[in-house]
């Protein structure tokens, strides 16, 4: 019986084509996997939202529940935002709860629930300062963001390549954090 619960959420970037593989690393692992997605990667994915929520054995969500609905997934021990997009990062920073994904790493810094953000963006976005003002503001609110050597590198506008984002460091981090926690 799994013991640890894993809130995998993710934005609309292409790496996300990947979640299967990473929730079937993260189980493998011994984690409960939950699977949140913004808005866009949901209908990005919307032909694989039943396999996925049959993988993981949870519902997928990327909406909020309705007041008085009943969670429908445990509490989280960890929390691991990949990829996440410019849009998102900057949203959690500024506290900006629009959407389900952001609004849950927003109130897991005030329950001081471990999370970990990995950024899935190009260079040009990296070049806007209001991207290193978010990392630091979330890495200053207790979150640990894979960005930068030894995480997500941006490549070219148009040069990416999805095979090649990281995946295996952001679970190697969620493991050391739960680890220590």
């Amino acid at each position: 019986m799994t013991s640890r619960t894993l809130y995998l959420f993710g934005s609309a970037a292409p790496p996300v084509f990947d979640v299967a593989k990473v929730i079937e690393a993260a189980q493998a692992d011994g984690w409960d996997v939950c699977l949140g997605l913004t808005p866009t990667a949901a209908r990005w994915l919307d032909e694989s939202l039943n396999g996925l929520a049959a993988l993981t054995g949870n519902p997928v969500r990327s909406d909020y529940k309705l007041p008085g609905q009943p969670d429908a997934w445990p509490k989280a021990d960890v929390i691991l935002f990949a990829p996440a997009t410019f849009n998102s990062i900057n949203s959690c920073a500024l506290g900006l709860t629009q959407n389900f994904v952001v609004g849950v790493v927003a109130e897991g810094i005030g329950k001081s629930i471990p999370t970990v953000v990995m950024p899935c963006v190009n260079a040009a976005y990296a070049q806007h300062r209001q991207l290193n003002r978010s990392i630091t503001e979330l890495r200053e609110q207790g979150i640990t963001v894979l960005y930068g050597e030894g995480g997500f590198v941006p490549n070219p506008p148009g040069s990416g390549k999805p095979t090649a984002y990281p995946w295996d460091t952001a679970l190697a981090t969620v493991r050391q954090l739960s680890e220590g926690a």
